[in-house]
């Protein structure tokens, strides 16, 4: 649901009298926060292996464990994108050091790639419908896309205010929903897909900035509750993360609709525009 990747100008200070330490090597109030990013990241695959594949490979029935193992690992995932939000806010008030942004790329990759990848693959291995290796090629679509949007978000530049594809954490979040959701095992599969599909395309995506980063924030918050809830079989908990999931979904595949239609309409005034010169 969001893609706080948003990389601030990493400019070096430095004070050769000041300190022996080369400038590579220090670390800023900002990449403190990256860091905290890949290690949500690593502490989601190792909840997902140690609360849900392992007793599942054990052959023991952990029921309650795994929904709490599953509902910490997406916490954790949710917190890394939060970390990765505000990472990008600080250093834009504050000195960054240079090796700032790419440790935001190798933070997401974890948080945003890896850890969902590793979810996906565990459900085709849990899952009572699913198939393991179609499952592995989902996994691995999820890692691929991941990656190929960060390295492009590295060296390709898109006009200010929007992100081109569907922003890593988002897309996270919403292979995540998509698993959670419980659909039969095709669409699940399809639908992991389509989210790899969309996080490299051209498809732009509004930052999360001024109010609708505000409401980012709500909504992560909201999304926890709703973990928390579903984790502790709280009255109405699976709803309450059956509605969560859905309105991720819903929300990926909406705005991709909203910005073909601008596009296109934009398209249309300037044909328009442009035979009214010619006849002018």
């Amino acid at each position: 649901m969001i893609d706080p990747e948003t990389k601030a100008g990493w400019v070096p200070e430095v004070d050769e009298d000041d300190d022996d330490m080369p400038l590579s090597t220090r670390l800023s109030i900002a990449d403190t926060l990256t860091l905290a990013n890949a290690t949500c990241g690593f502490l989601a695959v190792y909840f997902t292996t140690t609360g849900v594949l392992v007793p599942h490979l054990m052959g023991e029935d952990a029921g309650g464990i795994a929904r709490h193992s599953a509902a910490t690992a997406v916490i954790l995932m949710l917190l890394a994108s939060v970390f990765d939000l505000f990472d990008g806010l600080v250093a834009r008030k504050l000195r960054s050091s240079a090796m700032g942004a790419e440790l935001d790329n190798l933070s997401d990759l974890i948080s945003f790639g890896l850890a969902p990848a590793y979810f996906v693959l565990v459900y085709g291995m849990v899952a009572d419908d699913a198939h393991q290796r179609v499952s592995t090629v989902a996994a691995v679509a999820v890692v691929l896309a991941v990656v190929l949007r960060l390295a492009r978000f590295s060296c390709v530049t898109v006009r200010d205010g929007v992100f081109q594809g569907m922003p890593s954490p988002f897309g996270a979040l919403t292979v995540i929903s998509v698993v959670l959701l419980e659909l039969p095992f095709v669409p699940t599969l399809l639908a992991i897909v389509g989210v790899a599909w969309l996080m490299v395309s051209r498809v732009e995506y509004p930052k999360p900035r001024g109010r609708l980063a505000v409401a980012t924030l709500v909504w992560i918050f909201v999304s926890m509750t709703c973990l928390g809830a579903w984790a502790f079989d709280a009255p109405n908990g699976q709803l309450l993360l059956q509605t969560g999931c859905a309105l991720q979904i819903v929300t990926a595949a909406t705005i991709p609709l909203f910005a073909t239609a601008r596009r296109v309409n934009t398209f249309r005034v300037g044909r328009r525009e442009a035979r009214a010169a010619a006849q002018g």
